[in-house]
């Protein structure tokens, strides 16, 4: 508990890496017989879900016809998401709202990677944990066991400066979770400052760090990466990152369902990301083009022979 260093276990979460160990290749085309070839080649489909499955509340078009066919063939489907505003079971009801049949142990989200993080590495239960963060963290921290505070009641309060004012924190918070947040200000900021920097030995957590999301339709928005270089830069600490790229959800999902990575393939789309936590973890993958504008001609490199575009 003294540093932000990985514990000793099978499932501490990894550094995340910003390029791949393979050689820089672009990705290949999907045509139809490759397209053949990987399904066959695999047990299991990986996909995101801000920008591959919808896009805000609106729903990727042909996307149900391909989840049908993929579970008529047999495969198993999962839902790895580094949105942190909802809780596993807050996303089956999203998947329910768009005609979608998902169960709850096919949705990982980085809300519940950052809950069995601390669950998995024994995080003290007289201990508790800052939400930087909204509900869907606060639910699965709840459903873990552990006591929490801040989340979206903190993003209704406010700090006046004037001179001899203290700021109080609760000096037995001993880990601080950061993850997308649209309720972000001052008095979060300043609290979760406070609390890596002054609680001996207290945990710094990011859910994710993708710098945009899909988050309406339309257009891209600031992504929890935002909120997360915000404490990086006001505590000078870097955080555990327990979702993509970090393998920290995949060792779980393995664990559970012991599946080869060798037999899965991870669809997204985000090359920093998605793209990179599937090769980090040895899967086969998908890059598509409905999600991130960042994926242009020239940005394309992140591949193996393993690595497809679509």
């Amino acid at each position: 508990m003294g540093s932000n260093s990985d514990n000793d276990n099978g499932f501490a979460a990894k550094p995340s890496s910003s390029s791949s160990s393979s050689s820089s290749q672009t990705l290949k085309p999907l045509t139809p017989h490759t397209a053949r070839s990987l399904v066959d080649s695999v047990d299991a489909f990986l996909f995101d879900c801000d920008g591959v499955i919808w896009k805000g509340d609106k729903l990727i078009e042909r996307v149900p016809e391909a989840l049908r066919t993929l579970r008529s063939m047999g495969k198993k489907l999962f839902f790895v998401t580094n949105n942190s505003t909802k809780s596993r079971k807050q996303y089956t009801k999203k998947f329910s709202t768009l005609g979608l049949e998902v169960s709850e142990e096919e949705v990982f989200s980085s809300s519940f990677a950052a809950a069995m993080f601390l669950k998995l590495n024994k995080f003290p239960r007289e201990k508790k944990v800052y939400v930087f963060g909204e509900e869907g963290i606060m639910e699965e921290l709840k459903l873990a066991g552990f006591e929490c505070l801040g989340g979206p009641e903190d993003g209704k309060k406010n700090i006046t400066l004037k001179s001899n004012y203290h700021f109080d924190h609760d000096k037995n918070v001993g880990a601080v979770i950061v993850g997308l947040d649209h309720h972000i200000n001052y008095y979060k900021i300043q609290y979760a400052t406070l609390c890596i920097r002054e609680n001996p030995g207290c945990l710094f957590i990011a859910t994710n760090r993708d710098a945009t999301g899909n988050l309406t339709d339309l257009q891209e928005w600031p992504g929890a990466g935002c909120m997360v270089a915000t404490v990086c830069a006001s505590t000078e600490k870097e955080p555990i990152v327990v979702g993509k790229p970090s393998t920290f959800m995949m060792d779980f999902l393995q664990e559970r369902f012991q599946i080869e990575t060798s037999r899965m393939c991870m669809v997204g789309d985000r090359l920093d990301t998605d793209i990179l936590f599937g090769q980090n973890a040895g899967c086969k993958t998908l890059l598509v083009l409905s999600g991130s504008r960042s994926n242009t001609p020239t940005n394309r490199r992140l591949g193996d022979k393993n690595s497809f575009v679509i």
